[in-house]
């Protein structure tokens, strides 16, 4: 097996790519567009972001915010290029979305090894394979993994929210800061009082839906739940999610708002700002109709409405070692959403991983896995333990780490996690890289 082949040019199949160039090994990556479209992505680029430009929270008292720190330690290029196209979000990291796909594409397309193919693949190829092909994978695609996998698929649906002209958002209304004060001035924040939420919220659940096909079931992951939804389960529940205004301060009234929207800027110009929360399934006409209901959005113009779409990902923990290879053929590895991880972040750090593990088998060597005690390790501890039933898409989060020897709370314990997890990842780095560790395949 000289080369190697990667199916899905997204944020995983990018990282994996790098990863086997990085050890010598060339790569064939696949990637449909614009050859074959996806319900969700607008444009050909390598590393497209769909539902959101946001890779959620950077700081260490969050187990995404170690992840991210640990792709950097493990060289990732979709961390490089984030930091560069980096837009103000407060504590978290988010791109312009159009600079950020841009810049990946032009990286990997220049990398000497790696050729890019531009069709779809509607069989599991022969050789080592990583299959990356992400939430929206094509129908023959599916089948051939299904048929390979000897199982089915799971799936659920993931929801995009709207984005928004920053000239069309009433100031006099809506104000820009953070919830605290954290982060500065970074969010748009339209305040509503309880009569015009109670309007807000008879709107969202009177309003027309996109119909649901037969053949489907609505699965929804209760991280990026469609705001219909929320509003079904109680009258108050937008206002304690996505709606919530505990530090925030109207400066017209000098009061915390009964809710409140809030819109993140999405591109470096600051031209548009996304509804953070605010992932739909109502009809286009009804959107605008609804979401010009909100104080200081009566007259947005909206250049990407909300829409939801079927994502699918395999039962990892009944067909996946951590190692990330499927346990009936060693030398298929999967990567990306599809192994049943939510989130660009996770999905990308997936991919460094598998990336790494099939340059070890190319090279025979044992594939291997990070420490437990790590947000990557922790996290594929959850979604290939074995014994896992009922199984369903998992974040990166504190709550999937092994116990401190030393029982802690709130802030300190968590910085106390990201500090073994960085400090583990180190030591575990250190003897990846002394010679003779691991040397060949069991």
């Amino acid at each position: 097996m000289s080369r190697a082949t990667i199916v899905g040019g997204g944020l995983a199949g990018v990282e994996a790519a790098c990863q086997l160039v990085r050890a010598g090994v060339e790569v064939d990556l696949y990637e449909m567009r614009p050859v074959r479209a996806t319900a969700a992505h607008h444009t050909d680029r390598l590393g497209e972001l769909v539902c959101s430009n946001s890779l959620r929270n950077a700081t260490l008292e969050t187990a995404v915010g170690v992840l991210k720190e640990e792709m950097r330690r493990l060289g990732s290029v979709v961390m490089r290029v984030a930091d560069q196209h980096r837009v103000p979000a407060g504590a978290c990291l988010a791109v312009d979305r159009v600079g950020f796909a841009a810049a990946l594409t032009a990286l990997v397309e220049a990398t000497p090894g790696i050729r890019v193919v531009r069709e779809e693949v509607t069989r599991i190829p022969e050789g080592l394979v990583i299959v990356a092909s992400g939430p929206l994978t094509s129908p023959a695609l599916s089948d051939a993994l299904a048929t390979a996998l000897g199982s089915r698929h799971l799936y659920f649906y993931d929801a995009i929210a709207p984005t928004v002209t920053a000239d069309s958002i009433d100031m006099t209304v809506a104000w820009k800061a953070s919830r605290y004060d954290k982060g500065g001035d970074d969010y748009v924040n339209c305040p509503l009082d309880r009569a015009c939420y109670d309007a807000f919220v008879a709107a969202v659940l009177a309003a027309e839906k996109v119909p649901t096909r037969d053949f489907e079931r609505c699965v929804y992951f209760e991280g990026c739940m469609p705001i219909e939804e929320m509003a079904r389960r109680g009258r108050d529940t937008l206002a304690f999610g996505p709606m919530r205004p505990v530090g925030l301060v109207d400066p017209r009234t000098g009061r915390r708002p009964h809710a409140c929207v809030q819109l993140r800027q999405d591109d470096a110009a600051g031209t548009l700002y996304n509804m953070v929360g605010f992932q739909t399934k109502m009809t286009y006409p009804e959107q605008r109709r609804v979401f010009r209901s909100i104080p200081g959005l009566e007259r947005a113009a909206f250049v990407r409405l909300g829409s939801l779409h079927r994502n699918t990902y395999v039962n990892a923990p009944e067909l996946l070692m951590p190692s990330l290879q499927v346990r009936r053929q060693r030398t298929l590895l999967l990567a990306g959403q599809i192994v049943g991880v939510e989130g660009y972040v996770e999905s990308a750090a997936t991919g460094i991983l598998a990336g790494m593990n099939a340059a070890r088998l190319m090279g025979g060597l044992v594939p291997l896995v990070p420490p437990p005690t790590t947000a990557l390790g922790s996290l594929l501890a959850y979604v290939t333990h074995p014994t896992r039933r009922e199984f369903q898409p998992m974040n990166a989060n504190y709550g999937l780490f092994p116990p401190l020897a030393e029982p802690l709370r709130g802030r300190e314990k968590k910085l106390a996690l990201a500090t073994r997890a960085l400090a583990d990842l180190a030591r575990w780095q250190a003897e990846l890289a002394a010679p003779g560790v691991h040397s060949s395949v069991a």
